[in-house]
């Protein structure tokens, strides 16, 4: 994936600024797909650690913390990240990032899946640019480019379509956009790639909104956002998607992309 890397980085924990940002990353133990996958062992790492350590090498962020409901997770980085201790109530990702929000001072919250053992940190710096950039934004997400019909018609890989100013309309698990004279044309089609960078008053609105009929259809927590008026934009970055980790077979072709990796890259 190519993105344009800032070239600063702030201390840590200064006084509070509306730009300063933070990475939380939400973990958890039972996993329906992958069971314990936050723990599966990749190259000698727990899959957790390794998408903390890939955080860490993000510029922009003050600090990298990871929040979990999960003691095994909590004990399996001691010494390693900042685990902060979440409620077993939450049923997303988002609401546990935001109740460690509700406790930081920053005014950017970066969310970034805890299945991305092989993130880009570099994709974390340009969202938080992007919403630093234009102050009427309250998100930022990123998307690539789609590469083939299966990738288009694949539900399990969420499509964005955006306006001219890379806004997002609408998300879905359909393949959108329909090019009605050629049918399967993949040309323009977006895959979504579920990281966002929140302000951090837009995430706790966020967060106590009520699931809306979209994203209850779709089981997409982001069209909660749209349905809400929230200003998504969007930024499209070359390169295929990251490898995310759900499956027992996606954990197997990480292991393998790992493998093949130089030292200094892992």
């Amino acid at each position: 994936m190519t993105v344009l890397a800032p070239q600063t980085r702030h201390g840590f924990f200064m006084p509070e600024r509306n730009d300063d940002a933070v990475v939380v990353i939400p973990a958890r133990y039972e996993s329906t797909r992958l069971p314990a996958k936050a723990l599966a062992d990749i190259d000698g790492r727990p899959m957790i650690e390794r998408v903390y350590r890939q955080a860490c090498k993000a510029l922009l962020p003050e600090s990298v913390i990871v929040a979990t409901d999960s003691t095994m997770i909590r004990d399996a980085l001691a010494g390693v990240a900042d685990v902060r201790m979440t409620s077993e109530a939450h049923t997303s990702g988002s609401d546990r990032v935001a109740e460690v929000a509700r406790g930081l001072p920053h005014g950017i919250v970066v969310n970034v899946q805890g299945d991305l053992p092989l993130l880009d940190p570099t994709l974390v710096d340009v969202l938080i640019e992007r919403l630093r950039d234009e102050p009427d934004l309250e998100m930022t997400t990123a998307a690539v480019a789609i590469a083939s019909r299966e990738e288009l018609e694949n539900p399990s890989a969420v499509k964005v379509v955006c306006n001219a100013a890379g806004r997002a309309l609408y998300f879905s698990r359909s393949a959108i956009p329909h090019d009605r004279d050629r049918v399967g044309s993949h040309s323009g089609a977006l895959h979504h790639i579920g990281i966002y960078a929140y302000r951090r008053k837009t995430l706790l609105r966020f967060a106590d909104l009520p699931v809306g009929e979209l994203e209850r259809t779709e089981k997409l927590e982001q069209l909660r956002a749209l349905e809400n008026g929230i200003l998504i934009g969007v930024v499209s970055s070359a390169g295929a998607a990251p490898m995310e980790v759900d499956t027992a077979e996606d954990l197997e072709a990480v292991r393998s992309a790992l493998a093949k990796m130089e030292p200094g890259e892992k």
